[in-house]
């Protein structure tokens, strides 16, 4: 492959597969997206391959000549190169990258889908100009990834960022030991932050079965128990990150995801940070992704061609 081709990225999230290409400049020639096939591994890499071959032909992209990067929950294990801790649980113990690679007959880079969120902030959205930014996807799951100067920290173990399967912090007696996770742990971040967490919460106090989505447009007609549902995760989302920023200080949080998009989620997190964080005083701003539903993808894109960096 050449130094001048299109690039393709692919953000494989667990409600939908995102795709978009890059021509030789970076601009963006074409965008298309199709529901993930949940709990079916082929149809998974089926459903991959027939977004490329549609973005390479909105894109005017010869067949097999476009550089692909994918963006996906949880990581390659380096101890026996399957997928490991992904959300996504019918991606768990696959050789993802050999697969699909064979079904593209092409190089396929992949990389954490929070990591793409992060790695695009970084380089021109919402963290654009700083030095380490923490990326947060809200959604489906709670992923996290870190960027330093644009390059995605991979960490030792390829667990960098994974905030989600930590416990949620200064837990009540109500949220003790908290529910399952299907790491098989109880009390995970993820099972309180994400969209089937809400979901899963709003149920349990009220015996109503919502979307998170449904809980939000009650919310905003003013149901009491939906606002109330909205306030518990604001507060569980404020002592989550206030562990990330003990440890990492980050110069900005940038949170992507469907859950990002929830009205109120950011005003009452400054003085909620404030209540929890190890500091005097917290500056860190905590942002929606400038480049919405988008940034993962672009990041994904931009894993092509070969950086400066390489994972550990």
């Amino acid at each position: 492959m050449g130094a001048n081709l299109h690039r393709i990225g692919i953000d494989l999230g667990g409600t939908k597969i995102a795709g978009i290409a890059l021509n030789p400049a970076g601009v963006q020639c074409a965008e298309a997206r199709t529901p993930t096939p949940r709990d079916d591994y082929q149809a998974t890499l089926a459903a991959v391959a027939g977004l490329v071959d549609e973005l390479e032909r909105q894109g005017g992209v010869v067949h097999g000549d476009g550089w692909v990067g994918i963006g996906m929950p949880g990581a390659l294990s380096l101890k026996t190169g399957l997928v490991k801790n992904a959300n996504s649980t019918w991606l768990n113990g696959k050789p993802f990258d050999k697969d699909i690679a064979a079904v593209l007959k092409r190089p396929v880079r992949l990389a954490n889908d929070a990591n793409c969120l992060a790695v695009s902030e970084a380089t021109d959205g919402a963290g654009a100009g700083l030095h380490v930014v923490f990326g947060v996807i809200l959604g489906t799951g709670c992923g996290g990834g870190i960027a330093i100067d644009k390059v995605p920290v991979t960490g030792l173990n390829a667990i960098a960022g994974e905030w989600g399967h930590n416990p949620l912090p200064w837990p009540t007696p109500e949220e003790y030991p908290g529910p399952l996770c299907y790491c098989g742990k109880r009390g995970c971040i993820e099972m309180f932050l994400s969209g089937p967490g809400i979901a899963a919460d709003h149920l349990a106090v009220t015996g109503v079965s919502l979307e998170a989505v449904d809980i939000a447009e009650a919310a905003k007609a003013g149901d009491a128990a939906a606002l109330a549902t909205l306030d518990r995760h604001r507060h569980r989302l404020a002592r989550s990150l206030a562990g990330v920023i003990n440890i990492l200080d980050p110069d900005i949080v940038v949170i992507g995801g469907g859950v990002s998009q929830l009205a109120g989620l950011y005003e009452p997190l400054p003085a909620l940070l404030a209540e929890w964080c190890f500091s005097d005083g917290v500056f860190t701003p905590v942002v929606q992704s400038a480049h919405g539903d988008a940034s993962g993808v672009r990041g994904a894109a931009w894993l092509w061609p070969r950086q400066s960096w390489e994972p550990r």
